[in-house]
Parts: structure tokens; sequence; C-alpha cells
């Protein structure tokens, strides 16, 4: 059994087209839908974000992630006992797509299973995955966020439409005697769940209720920016550890006005906060390890680097992980 689990590999998977504001505001225009390239970066951040083909699938990208993550890492497929995905787009309603990802990689001797926290899935796997490993439950994980939000889109709803987009990222965790992930700290308030969701089912057959993402961007801007300051302070103090101390923020990439907001009630400077909103747009689960592999493959981050890791998302839910690399 491992007193502590830590992050050897990463990896990341996009989608083949990428798709500017430029390009989405003339397709938006052709529906009706009056907004501006300028006017989505200036209230976002965004300058482009990457959609699906019909052909391309949340398994596809997810298996190409993981099996960047174990090539970092020097590990084989068949070396991991546990797969843990996080999304809220599964390529089908059952088998889970972490186990479709366990197939296509030939991760033989995994277990595999998905979770569901929205855009805080990935912290909230991460937390899983090391907790099965500090109990001797697993010693090799995989630990993945995989996104196909652009099939939820309403694209005459331009409060929603332009701030999301496809992708995946993945994390190789394994046992370890040295600290790597330090602490967690998850939370969930389901009071809020009114102010993002996806309402419809599948009943008897058809779609019952709205298929499309719903948001009150109002609200969760106070929200994000309230509770992601809060559970930072709150790790920290359950850890005893120091907020100097803290080499880079990697937080979910929803809004760069919330990631400046984050930073400056942290009192973090801009340049430790990894920022990959304009490029990926707002990916969900997916976003924290988009970011963490941009940063770890551009050598902003680099072994022994304290970072925290914050999704927030649906639920309402949000959660903290605090990591030395």
């Amino acid at each position: 059994m491992s007193q502590y689990s830590a992050i050897l590999g990463t990896g990341a998977s996009l989608p083949r087209r990428a798709v500017s504001n430029q390009e989405l505001t003339a397709f938006l225009a052709a529906k009706g839908v009056e907004t501006s390239a300028e006017w989505i970066e200036t209230r976002t951040g965004i300058q482009q974000r990457y959609i699906c083909e019909p052909d391309e699938t949340n398994s596809d990208m997810a298996s190409k992630a993981a099996l960047q993550a174990l090539k970092a890492a020097g590990v084989l497929p068949d070396q991991v006992d546990l797969i843990v995905l996080a999304t809220s787009t599964p390529d089908q309603v059952f088998p889970s797509t972490a186990c479709a990802v366990q197939a296509q990689i030939g991760a033989t001797h995994a277990m595999a299973f998905d979770i569901q926290a929205v855009c805080s899935g990935f912290v909230y796997a991460l937390t899983v995955a090391d907790s099965m490993i500090r109990a001797g439950q697993a010693r090799n994980a995989l630990v993945i966020g995989s996104e196909v939000f652009s099939r939820l889109m309403d694209w005459q709803d331009r409060t929603t439409c332009v701030l999301f987009g496809d992708g995946a990222g993945a994390v190789y965790l394994q046992g370890s005697d040295e600290p790597g992930i330090l602490g967690c700290k998850l939370h969930s308030d389901g009071t809020l769940g009114c102010i993002l969701n996806t309402t419809g089912r599948i009943e008897g057959g058809k779609i019952v209720g709205d298929p499309f993402l719903r948001m009150d961007g109002q609200a969760v801007f106070r929200q994000a920016v309230s509770v992601l300051g809060n559970s930072a302070l709150e790790l920290f103090e359950a850890l005893n550890f120091k907020l100097e101390d803290l080499d880079f923020l990697v937080p979910h990439q929803a809004n760069v006005r919330i990631l400046h907001s984050v930073a400056k009630k942290l009192k973090l400077p801009e340049e430790r906060v990894i920022m990959t909103v304009a490029q990926h747009g707002n990916t969900s689960a997916a976003s924290v390890p988009l970011a963490l592999n941009h940063a770890v493959a551009q050598k902003q981050i680099k072994k022994g680097d304290n970072v925290l890791l914050q999704g927030v998302g649906g639920g309402f839910t949000w959660g903290s992980v605090l990591v030395r690399m």
C-alpha cells in the first residue's frame, strides 16, 4: 500500500478542427444570431475552440490523451489497473466511456468507470484515484477528463454556444512513497443545480425535456470566483501550506475574467496562473488536464513545483487538489 500518489505523465488530445471566433460568428450569423469575434474575446478571453467532426468520439480523444500520458511516464497500458474518466458527454448511456478507453488502449488489467461532476469532473476523478491508490485498491491509474460539449450546444443561444469546445486531457498517477498529491477538498451544493444544467433525458426511446446546455452566466460567475478562492484557502489551511510556496495555479478554464478574479483573490501574479482558455475555450472536465499538459509541455511546470488544480461547474460542484509534480 502506497502512502501517496504522484503524477508521472500527462497527455492531451484535441479534435482535428479548430474554429476561430471569426469562423464561428459567420456560422452564427447564418442562423440569425448576432455576435462578433471582438465581443466573444472581450467578454471571455476565447479566441478559438476545437469542435469534433461527426466521426470523432469522446473515447477516441480520451484514448489518445491516455496513451500520451502513459508514453510520457514510460508505462505500458497493461500495467494500468485503474481508469477513472470524468465526462458529462459520454459516447453512449452505457457501457461507460472509461470501459471503451480500456478496450481501445489495451489496458486489460484495469478496472474502469466514469465520473460525472461536469467542469469539476477532473479534480473529482483525481481525488477518487488518489484515494483508491492510498487505500491499496490500485497502484497505476489513468485519470482522464474528456468532453464533446459541442453536441450539447444550442447554436441559437449566444450566451452558451460561443463558450464551449471539445477535447481530452489525462494524467498517469502511480503509488509513491514521496508526496505527490498533497491534499484534496471537494464540495457541492445541489440547490444551485438550476444555474448550469442540461435537463433532457432519454425515456421511452425519446428525448424528454431540454437536450441543450443552459446557464445563468452571472450566477455562475459569482459562484465560481467565490468558491474557487475559498476552496484554495481552505485546503492550504488544512495542509498548513503557505500561499507563497505555491508555484502555479491551474484552474478550470471557463472565462478569463474568472481566472483574473481568482488570481486577484489569492494575490497571485498572473504569470503563475496557467491560462489556455484562449486556445481551447471551456472544455468542461477536460480543461484542467489540457491546461496542465500544456504547461508541462512548455516547461512552465517542472518536477518539484507545487501546483494547485481547481474545478468548478454544474451541480453545483467545486474542488481543489494540491500536487507536487
